[in-house]
């Protein structure tokens, strides 16, 4: 009896370690992440562990903080204006749209050579309304954001095995705002997502001038050690978050919240591809250096300064009809209306008065005296 007791238990074990081990090889197994629900980003560290590391991204910029280090230099892509003769790659992968780039571009000014490998963005899903930017500057938003990866291929032989070394990567970071103008730029991506509309497509492209994507002036940005935003969240990203923002149009935005799926054509309920950014991570201490003094950075968007001008329009309207009517209001009024009659009353003239003709005398303002002289008398 006790030898059965001890094979019962035996077996018990062996059907847990069995079991556990099933649901672990699961754990580890799973690649299917989103932005919400049961594998959404509140949960990513559960099955991607560097994705509760100390050094996540994005970030919340706080530019009082930020250490302005003017040794930095302006940011200088390489050959990203070089079109050369084969198309790009547009691709749907599920997450974001992503252009590959060839491997004659790259990012200079940094410690080690990097190669450009692609780019791609996030967004949000109304209008730039609540967010869609990943990184943030002291609390705002943008409506998207661009992100251009290169690896470090002088230490690294390939992007795989740079991404899981401390300093593999090195991303650059846009953010991107709504106007009235349609940026041409973007144009080379957003007239083709209608090609690539549901996960897994992928469609060539014409080649464009890449750095027509940036802003105009690349020397101000902020700078700090992070890693990847998406699982499995690597901490091997050394980022370039520009403090310019570029624009596109609300038609061009609207596009790409609207044109892609995030399931494959086959999924008759395949969702929207929108709202793939990742929240603000805690900075844990970490430096974010700026290359330009962080007081003179412009945090508002195109939308927040006209609702500044307007409301100061608004407000100086508003003065100026009250000082209008209060200056109206002060010349229609007579003064006798408002100060009490001091002047005494009229003395009876007497008969001698009454005869003797009036004489008044009117003299001019002048301080000469010898300019000064009586008004002609009229006659008796």
């Amino acid at each position: 009896m006790g030898k059965d007791h001890i094979m019962d238990s035996f077996g018990i074990e062996i059907i847990f370690l069995i079991l556990f081990g099933q649901w672990t090889n699961c754990a580890c197994a799973v690649t299917h992440w989103t932005y919400t629900g049961s594998v959404g980003q509140s949960q990513w560290s559960e099955y991607f562990p560097d994705c509760g590391g100390t050094r996540q991204s994005p970030i919340d910029v706080k530019t009082s903080h930020a250490r302005h280090d003017p040794s930095l230099p302006p940011a200088r892509p390489l050959g990203y204006r070089q079109l050369g003769e084969e198309p790009f790659t547009l691709t749907n992968n599920g997450h974001t749209v992503e252009v590959s780039l060839p491997g004659w571009m790259g990012l200079g000014g940094l410690p080690w050579q990097y190669t450009a490998v692609q780019l791609h963005l996030h967004w949000g899903s109304r209008g730039g309304i609540g967010g869609g930017s990943e990184h943030t500057i002291d609390g705002h938003s943008a409506a998207a954001e661009l992100h251009v990866v290169h690896y470090n291929s002088e230490l690294y032989s390939n992007v795989s095995a740079a991404m899981r070394q401390r300093d593999g990567l090195a991303v650059l970071g846009v953010l991107i705002e709504t106007g009235e103008d349609t940026n041409p730029a973007f144009e080379n991506i957003i007239n083709y997502l209608e090609n690539i509309k549901h996960a897994g497509q992928r469609a060539s492209i014409p080649a464009f001038d890449v750095q027509s994507l940036l802003p105009l002036n690349l020397g101000r940005y902020f700078r700090y050690n992070g890693s990847l935003t998406t699982p499995p969240c690597y901490q091997s990203v050394l980022w370039t978050v520009f403090a310019d923002r570029v624009a596109v149009s609300h038609v061009q935005l609207r596009k790409l919240e609207t044109a892609l799926f995030s399931g494959p054509a086959e999924e008759s309920d395949s969702l929207p591809l929108q709202d793939n950014y990742r929240h603000p991570q805690p900075l844990n201490r970490r430096l974010v250096l700026a290359s330009f003094p962080p007081d003179t950075v412009t945090t508002y968007s195109v939308g927040e300064v006209c609702a500044i001008v307007i409301g100061t329009l608004c407000g100086c309207v508003g003065l100026a009809a009250i000082i209008h009517f209060v200056i109206k209001t002060i010349r229609s009024t007579s003064s006798w209306d408002v100060l009490p009659s001091v002047r005494p009353p009229s003395l009876p003239r007497s008969k001698e008065t009454a005869k003797e003709p009036k004489q008044d005398v009117v003299f001019k303002t002048t301080s000469d005296p010898e300019k000064e002289e009586a008004a002609p008398q009229p006659d008796p």
